[in-house]
């Protein structure tokens, strides 16, 4: 069954709904690290950061862009987040929030738009597949825990 929704701007306001989608997917986060995040991309025009709303306050989703700026490939835009909670998926929503960022990427003189997708999460796969993401290459990602120094 179909649900209606709008694709609006996030808010600051929206940081609880993010965060309960984000751990609907098994992020770690919490409402407080979510609003500070979200707070600091509102505030600047490098990140697009749009969420499905059903109603006042309920959200069906989210998905955030970001420009970023590398030495060796110049300036492109990537799709760093799309989350949509698993009762509304195969309804639209997430191609939609997708084809906003899309529209944003264009409007700011970009051709194309990039997105990582976890190895683990292979239902999304054939989701950016279908929405017309090819695969550009397979790396391994590492993450080292800073200690302070002392």
């Amino acid at each position: 069954m179909s649900t209606s929704y709008s694709i609006i701007p996030a808010r600051e306001t929206d940081a609880a709904e993010i965060a309960r989608l984000s751990l609907e997917l098994g992020y770690q986060t919490t409402v407080d690290k979510t609003r500070t995040a979200l707070k600091q991309m509102l505030s600047s025009p490098r990140y697009f950061a749009v969420v499905a709303s059903v109603s006042a306050g309920r959200l069906l989703g989210w998905a955030v862009a970001e420009r970023r700026l590398t030495l060796e490939s110049g300036e492109s835009v990537e799709l760093t987040g799309l989350v949509v909670t698993t009762s509304a998926r195969r309804q639209g929503v997430g191609r939609a929030l997708v084809a906003t960022a899309e529209h944003w990427a264009l409007q700011n003189g970009f051709s194309s738009i990039r997105v990582r997708s976890n190895i683990a999460r292979t239902e999304s796969h054939p989701f950016y597949e279908r929405l017309g993401f090819g695969r550009a290459k397979t790396q391994h990602a590492y993450k080292k825990p800073l200690l302070p120094a002392g």
